[in-house]
């Protein structure tokens, strides 16, 4: 469960980087829960091909956060917010993401 919620949080701050086709496939996986078998034949490819997709989609993603690290700012920044007494400071720290 946790590995999902890291995935979908890399997937909210990197899908723009992401191909089309990577998004559908991630999506159809995460989003909609349709197997591996159901995305092979609405995407008229192999189930292989499927697990290839996605595979190659969520080490992109992992590549992504390795070299910009949003999401590790992102969860400094939170906790950070959390500390400041300001209201308003607080609500434009949390507004970055």
């Amino acid at each position: 469960m946790e590995e999902l919620l890291y995935y979908n949080e890399l997937y909210d701050l990197y899908k723009n980087l992401l191909t089309d086709k990577q998004r559908k496939y991630f999506e159809d996986y995460y989003f909609n829960n349709l197997s591996y078998s159901e995305m092979a034949l609405n995407f008229k490819v192999s189930r292989n091909a499927v697990c290839k997709q996605l595979h190659s989609t969520l080490e992109k993603l992992k590549e992504y956060e390795e070299k910009l690290k949003l999401l590790e700012k992102r969860d400094k920044i939170l906790l950070i917010k959390d500390k400041i007494k300001d209201k308003d400071i607080s609500r434009e720290l949390e507004n970055i993401f």
